[in-house]
């Protein structure tokens, strides 16, 4: 990982990115991902990799969000309870490589979408999440979750907007934490399976947390730099055209 001869390029982007994630209440690892796959780093260690990051900037980012009041556990619940197990069972199973390319460069659609914005816009009619619709929805993104290596909150966070479920800042904050258990259980299962993680990828987290915790902080009070984010959606739709035709 680290011998990658434009590490240095890589370490200066990381802390950019996941401070644009961590201000919307995300952990990165899409981001994470589609660096990685731009500067062609092994499929095997990206995943493993992604979720460690995801771990520690979703925490930071869901502390401040928390601490802001802006948490709503009920609607938490009612999409961990199913993502938990099945974002562990995700993270068990092996992905042939270019099935996760191609897999990873359709999840990385919903990471353009909410960075332009697309998602954006909250209702004031809030409508109560049925059963049902927390354990499917949460159970569907918690598999693809740990299957892919990401946290699911790309996902989560505009399924909440788009369905009425919550406000932008509440949905941050249910996103925040959502993404730190998938991530967990996710991490738990590739471990389980006789995954390593490399030790430069503590490095990687280093760098990662020095966004993380700005954007934390920033995020949870203030309205986020949409130039900066318009320059993120941009490397994301590279990366993905790099997954779906290399």
């Amino acid at each position: 990982m680290l011998q990658n001869e434009n590490i240095y390029l890589f370490l200066a982007i990381l802390p950019i990115v996941s401070f644009l994630y961590s201000s919307v209440g995300h952990g990165g690892a899409s981001g994470y991902l589609a660096l990685m796959a731009l500067f062609s780093f092994a499929p095997e260690s990206m995943k493993p990799t992604a979720l460690l990051l995801n771990i520690f900037v979703a925490g930071i980012s869901f502390y401040y969000y928390f601490r802001e009041g802006h948490f709503n556990k009920e609607l938490f619940l009612s999409f961990a309870i199913a993502s938990v197990p099945l974002a562990y069972i995700g993270g068990t199973l092996e992905v042939d490589a270019s099935l996760y390319k191609k897999i990873l460069a359709v999840l990385l659609i919903f990471a353009i979408l909410k960075m332009l914005n697309v998602f954006g816009k909250e209702s004031d009619a809030i409508k109560e999440v049925k059963l049902w619709q927390g354990l499917i929805v949460g159970g569907t993104i918690g598999f693809f979750s740990g299957l892919i290596g990401i946290g699911g909150g790309i996902i989560l966070t505009p399924v909440i907007l788009l369905l009425h479920w919550g406000k932008m800042k509440e949905a941050a904050a249910v996103s925040a934490l959502f993404i730190w258990v998938n991530s967990s259980a996710g991490l738990v299962g590739q471990l389980s399976n006789g995954v390593t993680l490399e030790k430069g990828a503590f490095l990687l987290v280093a760098f990662a947390l020095i966004g993380g915790v700005l954007g934390g902080y920033y995020g949870s009070k203030i309205i986020n730099n949409q130039c900066l984010r318009y320059i993120l959606a941009f490397v994301l739709i590279i990366a993905c055209a790099k997954l779906f035709f290399t």
